[in-house]
C-alpha cells in the first residue's frame, strides 16, 4: 500500500463493520427506537393543528381514527374543545416536546455508538500496526498511515453519528406520511410526492458518481498528509541542503492536487444541492397550489390542506438529504476499504514453536543466506559462532549486509537458507517477543521521543530507579552531558531528537538500551557520531559492566574494531574473512587495506598537527 496508489477498495467490509460496532450496537438500537418515536411524535404536529383547525374551531369531520375519537367524545367531543381550547394548544406543544426530548436521546445514543465505533477503529487499527511485519513499514508513507487512522476513522465516526439512522428516518418518515395522507386524499397523496420519486433517482445518480470522487480526493489528501510529515520529519535536511523553496513547490503541487479533486468534489455536490432545493420547493408549491384548488371546490378540507403542505415539507428535506446519506456512505465505504486494507495485512506470526528458553548469549549462524526478494540475495551462505561475553566486530562497504545481518538476530526478517541457533535453539522457535526482549539494539539514527531524557532512558523498564538510569548513562559516557543542562535528566529532548547533538543522542539511545539488562547486544555503527576516545570509554565501561554480554559492533573504524574477539569482513554479502585484529593484518585483505588507510591518515593528521 503506497500513497497514490488508485486499487482502493470500495465494497463495504461488514466484517469490519461488525467489528467495529462491538460493543456499541445497544447504543444504536436505542437510538433507532427513539428515532421512531420522534418521527411519530413530529408527524401527530400537523394533525392536532389539521384537527383543532377542522373539527374544533370549524364545521368539518375529523380525520382522527375513531378510537381516538371515541375517547374524546367521552370528554365532551367538540363542544368540550371549544370551551377548553388550551388543550390543543398543550397538545401540540406535548408532541413537540416528546418530538425534542426523543430527538436528543437519539442523537445522545448514536453519538455514544460513533465515538465507541471510533475508539474501538483507533485502538485495533494502533495495535495491529504494533505487530505487522517489520517490512511493511519500509514500505509504506508514514503519513499515509496518519491520515488513514485519523481522517478516515473520522469520516466513519460522523457517517454513524450523522447519517446513518437517517436512512431509517427517511424510510419511517415516507412509510408513516404515505399511510396518513393515502387514508386523508389520495389525489392529494398522489400530488404530493409526484416529484419525490425524481429526488430519489437523482440521489442515486448522484451517489455513483461521487463516490470516485471522494476517493480521489482522499488519496490526494493522503499523499498531501505524506509529503507534510517527510518534510517535517526531514527538516534538518532540508536547511542543511537548502531546499526550502524546492519542498514549498512539491507541497504546492500536492496542494493544488487536492484543491482541484476536493473542488471538483464540491462542483458535483453544488450542482446536487441546488437542483433538489429546486425540486424540494417545487413540489411543495405544486402541492401548495393543488391543494388550494381542491379547498376551493370543497373536496379537501384547509386543516388537511395544512396538514398536507406540512407533511410535505417534512418529507422533501429527508428524500433530499438521501443524496447527503448516500455519499457520505460512499465516503465511509472508501474509507473503510483504506482502513481494511491496512488490518488485512497479516500480523507476524511465530514460524516456529515459540518457546521462552533461558538465554544466555552463545549465537551461531549456520549457512545463512538471505534476500529482501526471491532473486536477489544480500547475504550468502554466512557461518561463525559467538560464545557469551564475546565481542565480535562486523566490518563491511556500504551495502555489504552488515545490517542485514543482525536484523536477522532480532528475526525482523527470516533468512531465505541457513538457520540462526541462540543458545542451540533455532531462533525461529524463540517466541519473538521474549527473542527481542534478549537482544538490545542501538540503530546509527535513534529514534528518541518527545520526552525527557529520564523518560526516553527508561523506556524499557519505566519503573526503575533513577541510580540505575544515572548508572546506564554513565557507562554511555553520557551522565555528565545530562546533568550539565540546566533541566538535567528532565530536560524534554525535541521530535527525534533534535535538541542533541548526534553523538549525544547515540549516547542516550546506547543508555536506554542497557536499561533492558539483555545478554545480547548489537551496536549497529551506533558510535559513529562520537569520538574515538569516548567510543574507547564506552567500550571500555560495557566490557567492565558485563563480563558474560554478547556485543555485536557495527563500525568503519578500525580502532573500534580491533580489541574484538572475532572480526567478521563482509564484501558484497559474503564472509570473506573473519579472525583477531591481528590474525587479519597479517592476511592481504580488505581488513588491512582499510587499517593501512585509515593508519596513513592519521599519520598525517598528526604529521600536520605537529607542524601547525
Amino acid at each position: 500500500m503506497e500513497t497514490g496508489k488508485k486499487h482502493t477498495k470500495t465494497k463495504m467490509n461488514w466484517k469490519l463493520v461488525a467489528r467495529a460496532l462491538k460493543g456499541s450496537t445497544r447504543y444504536l438500537v436505542l437510538g433507532a427506537v427513539f428515532l421512531l418515536v420522534a418521527v411519530v411524535a413530529a408527524y401527530c404536529g400537523p394533525l392536532v393543528t389539521s384537527f383543532t383547525v377542522d373539527y374544533v374551531l370549524g364545521e368539518e369531520a375529523s380525520s382522527l381514527p375513531a378510537a381516538v375519537m371515541r375517547w374524546i367524545d367521552s370528554w365532551g367531543g367538540r363542544d368540550f374543545l371549544r370551551g377548553n381550547i388550551w388543550i390543543c394548544a398543550l397538545a401540540l406543544i406535548g408532541c413537540t416536546a416528546v418530538n425534542g426530548f426523543a430527538t436528543y436521546l437519539r442523537r445522545r445514543y448514536v453519538a455514544l455508538a460513533s465515538e465507541g465505533v471510533a475508539m474501538t477503529l483507533r485502538n485495533t487499527l494502533y495495535s495491529h500496526l504494533e505487530n505487522v511485519p517489520y517490512d511493511y513499514h519500509k514500505h509504506v508513507s508514514t503519513g499515509d498511515l496518519v491520515q488513514r487512522c485519523t481522517s478516515d476513522v473520522e469520516t466513519v465516526r460522523r457517517f454513524i453519528s450523522v447519517q446513518l439512522l437517517e436512512i431509517v428516518r427517511t424510510v419511517a418518515m415516507v412509510a408513516v406520511a404515505c399511510y396518513i395522507m393515502f387514508s386523508i386524499e389520495v389525489r392529494m397523496a398522489l400530488v404530493s410526492m409526484v416529484l419525490l420519486p425524481i429526488l430519489c433517482v437523482s440521489s442515486f445518480v448522484y451517489f455513483r458518481r461521487v463516490r470516485r470522487q471522494f476517493t480521489l480526493s482522499d488519496e490526494a489528501e493522503g499523499k498531501l498528509s505524506a509529503t507534510l510529515q517527510e518534510n517535517l520529519a526531514g527538516v534538518r535536511v532540508v536547511r542543511a541542503f537548502g531546499q526550502q523553496r524546492d519542498e514549498v513547490d512539491k507541497f504546492t503541487v500536492c496542494n493544488a492536487d487536492f484543491r482541484d479533486k476536493t473542488f471538483k468534489l464540491t462542483q458535483m455536490m453544488g450542482i446536487y444541492w441546488g437542483a433538489s432545493d429546486a425540486v424540494g420547493y417545487t413540489q411543495i408549491a405544486l402541492t401548495l397550489f393543488v391543494g388550494i384548488a381542491f379547498v376551493v371546490r370543497g373536496e379537501l378540507t384547509l386543516g388537511n390542506l395544512m396538514m398536507f403542505t406540512s407533511y410535505v415539507g417534512m418529507l422533501t428535506w429527508p428524500v433530499r438529504q438521501l443524496g447527503r446519506v448516500l455519499a457520505d456512505l460512499g465516503k465511509a465505504t472508501v474509507s473503510l476499504g483504506r482502513l481494511d486494507e491496512i488490518l488485512s495485512v497479516p500480523e507476524e506470526e511465530e514460524p516456529g514453536r515459540a518457546e521462552k528458553p533461558e538465554i544466555r548469549g552463545r549465537v551461531q549462524f549456520k549457512d545463512v543466506c538471505f534476500g529482501y526478494d526471491t532473486y536477489d540475495d544480500v547475504l550468502h551462505e554466512i557461518s561463525f559462532t559467538a560464545e557469551p561475553g564475546q565481542t565480535i566486530a562486523i566490518l563491511g562497504s556500504t551495502g555489504s549486509g552488515k545490517t542485514s545481518l543482525v536484523q536477522l538476530l532480532q528475526r525482523l526478517y527470516l533468512c531465505t537458507a541457513g538457520a540462526i541457533y541462540i543458545d542451540g535453539t533455532n531462533i525461529n522457535d524463540i517466541e519473538h517477543g521474549h527473542l527481542r526482549r534478549n537482544i538490545g539494539i542501538v540503530l546509527q539514527e535513534p529514534f528518541l521521543y518527545s520526552r525527557t531524557i529520564m523518560d526516553n532512558i527508561r523506556l524499557v523498564r519505566p519503573e526503575a530507579a533513577e541510580e540505575e538510569v544515572h548508572a546506564a548513562a554513565r557507562v554511555a559516557a553520557v551522565h555528565d552531558v545530562i546533568e550539565s543542562f540546566e533541566q538535567g535528566y528532565d530536560t524534554v529532548v525535541g521530535e527525534r531528537g533534535v535538541t542533541l547533538s548526534g553523538g549525544q543522542k547515540q549516547r542516550v539511545a546506547i543508555a536506554r538500551m542497557l536499561m533492558q539488562n539483555a545478554p545480547i547486544l548489537i551496536f549497529d555503527d551506533s558510535m559513529s557520531a562520537v569520538d574515538t576516545e569516548t567510543d574507547a570509554a564506552i567500550r571500555a565501561a560495557l566490557k567492565k559492566r558485563r563480563e558474560h554480554t554478547t556485543t555485536f559492533i557495527i563500525s568503519h573504524r578500525i580502532t573500534t574494531l580491533c580489541e574484538a574477539d572475532n572480526i567478521l569482513v563482509l564484501e558484497h554479502g559474503r564472509l570473506v574473512q573473519q579472525g583477531t585484529h591481528a590474525e587479519l593484518l597479517a592476511q592481504d585483505g580488505l581488513y588491512r587495506r582499510i587499517a593501512e588507510i585509515q593508519n596513513a591518515l592519521e599519520d598525517e593528521l598528526r604529521t600536520e598537527g605537529g607542524e601547525a
